[in-house]
């Protein structure tokens, strides 16, 4: 299935027990924006996502296709992978591609500015931001250490399009 409706997404989505929502992604970040000035532009829906209690932690990630670790990073969050906790993300910025190792199924998600995504813990799955990564989102954890993740081993992410190749460049 190949969709960009939100509400389609978020359906077949929740069919397999992941959150998706689209949210206003319309603050205007500058190229040199500090970490907490994006937490602060987007304080709102930091504190919507709060509110529930189950995401105390939160900090915001800027790709660039000029970060002088983005084909590390990118290699890394390429190997497929678990959490101990939920991965909830919300774009403000740009896009990746969340690809979710479902049982027999892979679902590779398009995220961009206004999504929201909460992958529970558990869940096999991998991200590719792309070789000229352009993306902000917001990370939400349930503990302070933040992104942590446990290596499959699972080398499936290698069979699947990467986001080069499934998206043109923006």
């Amino acid at each position: 299935m190949l969709s960009r409706d939100g509400e389609r997404i978020q359906r077949e989505l929740a069919e397999r027990g992941i959150a998706f929502q689209r949210w206003n992604a319309q603050a205007v970040l500058p190229a040199e924006a500090s970490p907490e000035q994006i937490l602060e532009a987007y304080a709102d829906q930091v504190a919507r996502v709060q509110a529930g209690g189950a995401y105390p932690t939160v900090d915001a990630i800027r790709m660039t296709p000029n970060h002088p670790d983005r084909e590390a990073l990118r290699q890394k969050f390429l190997a497929e992978h678990t959490h101990s906790e939920d991965e909830v993300r919300f774009f403000v910025e740009g896009r990746g591609l969340f690809c979710l190792h479902l049982g027999e199924e892979v679902l590779q998600v398009l995220c961009e500015a206004g999504d929201w995504i909460a992958v529970p813990a558990g869940t096999r799955h991998w991200f590719d931001m792309g070789p000229e990564p352009h993306f902000c989102a917001l990370r939400f954890f349930d503990n302070p250490e933040g992104w942590v993740a446990q290596f499959t081993g699972d080398p499936i992410a290698s069979s699947y399009p990467l986001l080069d190749q499934l998206v043109t460049p923006n």
